[in-house]
């Protein structure tokens, strides 16, 4: 069996292509890095370490690699001979490669009848269908008839903690022993994927929202909170009572929600949310906090992790107070090295919290969440100052 992955980069080795290979896939990883890909195809294996207790090394074997740059036509013969694309590139690559993939599925129509499934295995909703919807862009009308016949674009919820990490050997990858792949099942062409560690499902939505609500939500949280106090890392921030009670009753107030829509029993999630929060303090991942804060517009989306529950939870007559809060320390990430977040302080330098929750999570000015959001950002304003005095403290 062949499978082919595009993203040779952490995620990419230390999650889905380990899946793939651990699974009895050969392993073609499609990237553009050019150190990656000559040493995928010098060694042909990598090794994997599981950050937990215990720790656990994997050698992960049969795998190769492309450079999509310099050899896409060899790029375009894999995907026509592939049994199963999956990709973990990021959401803003995808259109970057739909051409590409466009070609490879061109070839493989007139050699084969075989079905195939494209994964787009990424941190966000609807990822598959998003390639799908670009891929289509580079086909035919007749094409597409055929390709909808065919080519599965089933979309996916994937959950990972794979955090920046540097080893003297540039393979060597280290995520988390906890993983999540759950991918719609009535999307798919033909059988199941046999991967260990997918699971194929009727209604994806539930379980997309219960890991953006709660695993993004979290971090998210976790992250703006723990910059606002001077913290670098992810567990150092949840370490911290303030921050991981706030972040706490977040998910309480999600987990509501979640309940009420999708019947998730309440105990199995209360379950859930104590692990979500106990893989943050894993002593083992050292995950930055700008890394899992970056991209600060794109969070504060009308229906992504922070906004989108707490504006269902007030038209359900529920207050998302900590959620508010969350926003509130979302809209005060003024970290110079994210461009997202410099154009968000420029914004509300010019426009005020109000104008800025307008313009990127398209809230008017008279909803409730904005006055919640504004009223939660000053009680921050006054509790921040002593509060990082004593994180500073306890961090020396």
């Amino acid at each position: 069996m062949l499978a082919v992955h595009f993203g040779a980069g952490n995620i990419g080795r230390g999650f889905i292509g380990a899946l793939l290979a651990q699974s009895g896939y050969e392993v073609c990883f499609i990237d553009i890095n050019d150190e990656l890909v000559e040493a995928l195809n010098q060694k042909r294996s990598y090794r994997l370490v599981q950050a937990g207790e215990p720790r656990e090394e994997l050698e992960i074997e049969n795998v190769w690699a492309i450079n999509s740059q310099t050899d896409r036509e060899k790029v375009v013969a894999m995907i026509a001979r592939a049994d199963l694309v999956t990709t973990a590139v990021g959401p803003n690559v995808l259109p970057l490669i739909a051409s590409l993939i466009a070609e490879g599925l061109q070839k493989r129509i007139r050699e084969t009848e075989k079905p195939l499934n494209v994964i787009a295995c990424e941190n966000m909703i609807a990822a598959s269908s998003l390639l799908r919807e670009n891929v289509y862009k580079h086909v035919t009308e007749q094409e597409k008839v055929l390709f909808s016949q065919r080519f599965g674009f089933p979309d996916a919820a994937v959950d990972c903690i794979v955090p920046n990490q540097t080893h003297d050997d540039p393979l060597t990858v280290a995520v988390e022993p906890y993983h999540e792949w759950i991918v719609d099942g009535t999307k798919v062409k033909g059988e199941q994927p046999p991967v260990r560690g997918m699971t194929c499902v009727d209604d994806l939505t539930p379980y997309l929202e219960r890991k953006l609500y709660t695993v993004n939500t979290g971090h998210a949280i976790t992250a703006y909170l723990g910059f606002a106090c001077g913290y670098s890392t992810i567990k150092e921030a949840i370490d911290d009572p303030f921050i991981r009670e706030i972040v706490q009753k977040a998910l309480n107030e999600t987990g509501s929600l979640l309940i009420d829509k999708y019947g998730f029993d309440p105990e199995a999630h209360a379950a859930y949310i104590t692990k979500i929060i106990g893989r943050f303090q894993n002593p083992y991942i050292s995950d930055d906090v700008t890394r899992v804060a970056r991209s600060p517009i794109r969070k504060l989306g009308a229906n992504d992790r922070l906004v989108g529950p707490a504006r269902q939870l007030l038209t359900q007559g529920k207050k998302p107070e900590n959620l508010a809060i969350g926003i509130a320390a979302a809209l005060a990430y003024d970290y110079e090295g994210d461009e997202e977040a410099v154009r968000l302080q420029q914004t509300i330098a010019h426009k005020g919290i109000e104008g800025a929750l307008s313009e990127y999570a398209g809230l008017s000015r008279e909803e409730e969440l904005v006055q919640l959001v504004l009223g939660q950002g000053r009680w921050l304003k006054e509790v921040l100052p002593s509060h990082r005095r004593a994180a500073e403290r306890n961090t020396h």
